[in-house]
């Protein structure tokens, strides 16, 4: 136990590596009323404390946090801002509040294999998936939302606080948001102007943690014993980086901490983690370590040299901000990447339209046919698009050839169209969104229990197709792959078109398993985030097309969430540790 009144010193490398020589210090964490004494009696207290989006996030860092609660007998507790109820279900038909619940579920059981014991849920709603953290801080209602960590952070008094990372490129903006929030929370927590009414009417102390982690996957190639042995920087922010091998053996489980925490991945079964191998690598080379940059040691922020690009997009601009305004400059360090020259088409107007059939007629689609390269995975799948105007409609055409069929999802259960066979078409009618909730997407899926259909997902209108969109399919027989042909009315897009801006994604998922998850993905621009990233898509002149005046449509982002008054485990939760639930209030304490 680490507190007021108590220090120790710990080799960082020799506790939470692997017997390592190293200087970082795990100092004692101070408040201005409580003592050591007390954090070990309260039943409230965690020696770490985890913040993450969603019921998955600690996942893979469960090797990490079993070791320290096995070698060092460090409790670990979790704060899920939301409940992933905007996620998928790859187990069942459940959605919105009725799928948070599950995935709560999952998550407990999940995390005790890791000796957690305690999870805050802050009942915050889980959207589609953005790459936008200012997005998520609308939704989220951010000020609310820090409160409350600031508030469970002063409950639960941890010594080292682990976040996300908070970085934007090809990160879900709730990630970047759950770590922001963490961080801030790291350094208002001890300020006694900081929401003093926590003070002054909930009876709390100001509390200060010595540590800030956050997750860094930039290292995951390095593997066995010997990998995190080497004093390590981030090479785009200059920040130390410490490494926990998952190769130790667990003395209570009698197998390695990534054999443990692979057995635990497997029960979030709703997002698919099932279809992961049972197995790890039984050889210690092949182990990986968790990786983490160090934001903060010694209570204190960890500062190295600021090296500030110019010329940064919007999202990346906001961010610098932000580090600019929480003291760490330094983390906006490289912090846009270098984007590869957009691709660019021109689509042809043609006299007829298209007969909608999923075949090429002749002059059809006079355009050249583009390219659809592998953008993640490494299957066999491959894919070809074409383009083509008529009036305002616009028409595309997607042929794809492929070696094995994906889940034939039911009637009842057309979103979430990534996990199995299915055509992603997104589009920017002035190609200067900075996020997708300004955009057109449209999922299609070749086959269903109900033939060809499609869904509009993570844009400005999730849900239905907007109406006058049309889809017709063509599935080989035998399975050798299928086309899609889809028209889509531009009238009906976000915003008026302008035929010289207008951006453009085309996406293709392939799975090759009947347990709805995908194996590999290509798109027309295939860098980072293909299918979230506006800055990435490319740019599809509209030839001779004078669009008509149509009104901008705000974004309408369903804000259901679960709650953790509806949660038994959350209520059993708080009479255990006296914390209230979803980060609310705690009455003062009665003398």
């Amino acid at each position: 136990m680490v507190g007021a009144g108590f220090e120790t010193k710990l080799s960082r490398r020799t506790v939470l590596a692997s017997a390592l020589a190293a200087t970082w210090v795990l100092a004692g964490c101070s408040s201005d009323s409580k003592t050591a004494a007390d954090t070990t009696r309260d039943p409230a207290h965690t020696d770490v404390l985890f913040v993450g989006a969603h019921p998955d996030d600690e996942s893979s860092n469960l090797s990490t946090f079993g070791r320290w609660h096995d070698e060092l007998g460090w409790s670990t507790g979790v704060v899920t801002v939301t409940r992933g109820e905007g996620g998928g279900n790859a187990v069942g038909l459940a959605e919105g509040p009725e799928l948070g619940l599950i995935r709560e579920t999952e998550e407990r059981k999940a995390t005790a294999l890791a000796g957690i014991e305690n999870i805050y849920y802050l009942d915050k709603p889980d959207f589609w998936y953005t790459l936008s953290a200012p997005l998520t801080a609308r939704i989220w209602d951010e000020q609310d939302t820090l409160a409350r960590l600031v508030r469970l952070v002063r409950l639960t008094t941890p010594h080292t606080i682990v976040v996300m990372d908070p970085r934007p490129f090809n990160q879900h903006g709730g990630h970047q948001l759950s770590a922001r929030l963490g961080i801030e929370a790291f350094q208002l927590a001890s300020d006694p102007k900081a929401y003093p009414e926590q003070l002054t009417d909930e009876g709390l102390a100001p509390w200060h943690p010595t540590s800030l982690l956050a997750q860094n996957y930039g290292f995951s190639s390095l593997l066995g014993p010997d990998a995190p042995e080497q004093r390590r920087t981030d090479p785009d922010t200059g920040l130390p980086i410490l490494g926990v091998w998952s190769g130790t053996r667990s003395r209570a489980h009698n197998m390695t901490w990534a054999q443990i925490e692979r057995d635990a991945t497997r029960l979030y079964l709703t997002q698919g983690f099932a279809a992961k191998p049972a197995q790890v690598p039984s050889d210690p080379q092949q182990l990986e370590s968790d990786w983490f940059t160090v934001l903060a040691e010694d209570g204190r922020f960890v500062e190295v040299p600021v090296h500030r690009q110019t010329g940064l997009k919007p999202l990346y601009a906001e961010f610098a901000d932000w580090a600019d305004r929480t003291g760490l400059p330094w983390l906006a360090n490289r912090v846009q990447p270098d984007y590869p020259p957009n691709p660019t088409t021109t689509i042809p107007a043609v006299a007829i339209a298209p007969a909608l059939n999923g075949v090429e007629g002749p002059g059809e689609y006079p355009g050249p046919a583009l390219p659809l390269a592998i953008w993640q995975g490494g299957g066999s799948c491959a894919a070809t698009a074409k383009l083509a105007r008529h009036g305002d409609d616009l028409y595309v055409l997607v042929n794809v050839t492929d070696d094995h069929k994906g889940a034939e999802l039911a009637a009842d259960d057309i979103k979430r169209h990534w996990r199995t066979d299915s055509v992603e078409i997104t589009l920017d009618p002035r190609g200067d969104s900075d996020d997708t909730s300004t955009t057109f997407k449209t999922g299609i899926l070749p086959y269903t229990r109900g033939g060809p259909a499609a869904e509009r997902d993570a844009d400005n209108q999730q849900g239905a197709a907007v109406p006058g969109m049309q889809v017709a399919a063509i599935v080989t027989e035998p399975y050798r792959g299928y086309s899609v042909e889809v028209k889509i009315p531009l009238t009906q897009l976000p915003a008026p078109v302008d035929p010289a801006k207008f951006a453009m994604n085309i996406l293709v998922y392939d799975s090759d398993t009947d347990d709805k998850t995908g194996q590999t993905r290509l798109a027309w621009s295939p860098f980072g985030s293909a299918q979230a990233d506006p800055y990435v898509w490319g740019t599809a002149t509209l030839a001779g097309y004078q669009p008509p005046p149509t009104a901008e449509i705000p974004p309408a982002i369903l804000q259901t969430a679960a709650h953790s008054a509806d949660s038994p485990a959350s209520l059993a939760q708080t009479r255990r540790t006296g914390v209230p639930i979803a980060g609310n209030p705690r009455p003062r304490p009665t003398r």
